[in-house]
């Protein structure tokens, strides 16, 4: 019995997975084939990007509700950049890293050295980036021809470089079939993958986040282990407005309302992969094309639009019922 449920808590989300691709498989038409594959991709390369970013906080025992907005932050940066400044993809590009940096830094900062709860901390910083992003334009959007709050108008366009990192397609045994996007989701996925499990480094974020107090005791700067991690999630959030920027070609104020709730769904999600009962970017990656496959294949059904939040809940709470509840892993 016991060897069964160790079974079921390993396997049972991998199994849920392909199940629910063979569903869909015979329920929606289409759903099997490479553009429908590309296309799950496609959906949740920047949610996946922000997750691992995620993960990268709920290593070291924090958490970061900042990540939607510092990727809405950088989106609105690259637009205001090239199109009011008129610069070129390099410097919007730096840009967007520079402010996934310096948040990553403040929220560091107030979490270890002001000791500010990491939920409140990060609550607190989504707000103020929120509310940040609208001042330059008014609360509107930007794109080419617009007219600024001053009465002058932006004139600017995005590059083709920089609009090739949310467009460009490489060719793959089908012509244009891979967006870059994808490529940047699996590179940034393998790097933080061999980071965490194969470094010192990343070895002694999973120790703070373990136990802090005798991390801290056995020598290791936990303080400095917990800012970093940090700036690793505001990075990749930086790295996800890029390319929603990219892919969108204006700053759209709204367009980033479901990245936060979408990101953290996946990396939840990732506890239940393979019974690691812990946070990992291999979970955290089979999360988000999980999310990605049931997005695609309830719209490709007709699913009311209205459902499929209601529907991601479910899949996350039956998840990490497989992963505390019946593992009796809920407490470290």
């Amino acid at each position: 019995m016991a060897a069964a449920r160790d079974h079921a808590i390993r396997y049972g989300f991998i199994v849920l997975l392909f199940g629910l691709i063979a569903y869909f498989a015979v329920a929606a038409d289409g759903f099997v084939s490479p553009q429908s594959a590309v296309f799950i991709f496609q959906s949740v390369a920047i949610t996946g990007v922000l997750a691992l970013g995620v993960t990268a906080t709920l290593v070291v025992g924090g958490f970061d509700l900042s990540i939607g907005s510092v990727a809405t932050s950088a989106m609105m940066a690259a637009a205001y950049v090239m199109v009011v400044l008129e610069q070129n993809a390099v410097v919007a590009v730096v840009a967007c890293l520079a402010i996934g940096v310096i948040v990553g830094l403040i929220n560091g900062w107030l979490i270890v050295y002001m000791r500010v709860p990491d939920l409140l901390a990060t609550l607190g910083m989504m707000f103020l980036l929120v509310g940040l992003q609208r001042i330059p334009t008014e609360g509107r959007s930007i794109a080419t021809g617009m007219t600024m709050p001053d009465g002058s108008v932006a004139n600017g366009t995005f590059g083709a470089a920089f609009l090739a990192l949310g467009r460009h397609r490489f060719d793959f045994f089908i012509p244009n079939l891979i967006p870059v996007s994808v490529v940047v989701l699996l590179v940034l996925a393998v790097m933080i993958w061999f980071f965490l499990e194969y470094t010192r480094f990343g070895r002694m974020m999973y120790a703070v986040g373990s136990n802090e107090r005798a991390a801290e005791l056995a020598g290791a700067p936990v303080k400095a282990y917990k800012i970093w991690a940090y700036v690793i999630s505001g990075v990749f959030a930086s790295i996800g407005g890029i390319l929603l920027a990219a892919r969108l070609g204006r700053g759209d104020i709204a367009s980033g309302n479901n990245l936060l709730l979408d990101a953290v769904a996946a990396a939840l999600i990732g506890y239940a992969v393979l019974g690691a009962a812990k946070p990992n970017a291999f979970g955290t990656a089979v999360g988000a094309v999980f999310v990605g496959v049931l997005l695609q294949g309830l719209t490709m059904m007709n699913a009311p639009y209205y459902t499929q939040d209601f529907i991601k809940g479910l899949v996350l709470v039956v998840a990490l019922v497989f992963t505390f509840a019946l593992s009796g892993r809920g407490k470290r």
